[in-house]
């Protein structure tokens, strides 16, 4: 299957963020992220039932979001492999900021099913603007360098996030 993804989609429609309206279809976008599935080999890696993958794979396939890179003859019928479109999502617009919430909830599915003791480190400290821009860029970097270890290898999640929780009123 030929590597034909774009580098990055922007998610700016009310399609595309309908589309993610659902943890299972950020799910289904995690694991079509590196190769190509069939309904039935993502129905096994996500433990839910074919049908069900077939539904948000159609939404995200209306969303342009999948499509199907390879369709093979077994058994009398067809099966279709389906890929994202691009390496990576970029969230513009507000759309983005209500997107955040859903996108926890599917990682935290991932999480949750993950094998092994997956790592999760949540710190809160005081930083300057200066600081955490750093921190944020370094972070950035650091997963962009990331190169993929091919298909013969684990897949594995990697979320990085640096906020600023809402400040409560400091007394004067």
């Amino acid at each position: 299957m030929a590597d034909d993804m774009e580098e990055q989609l922007e998610i700016s429609t009310s399609e595309q963020f309908k589309a993610l309206g659902h943890p299972l279809r950020h799910r289904l976008l995690f694991a079509l992220g590196q190769e190509a599935a069939t309904i039935s080999q993502l129905a096994a890696t996500l433990g839910t039932a074919k049908g069900n993958v077939a539904h948000h794979l159609g939404v995200l396939r209306e969303a342009r979001m999948v499509r199907v890179v390879e369709t093979r003859q077994v058994r009398g019928g067809t099966e279709q492999y389906y890929r994202r479109t691009a390496r990576q999502l970029h969230f513009s617009g507000e759309g983005g900021r209500a997107n955040r919430v859903v996108t926890l909830q599917a990682v935290a599915a991932e999480l949750e099913s993950a094998e092994g003791q997956p790592l999760l480190k949540l710190r809160n400290l005081r930083l300057t603007e200066r600081q955490a821009e750093e921190l944020q860029d370094r972070l950035t970097q650091l997963v962009s360098d990331l190169t993929d270890a091919g298909p013969g290898e684990a897949r594995h999640g990697v979320v990085v996030s640096v906020y600023r929780p809402r400040q409560a009123n400091q007394p004067s």
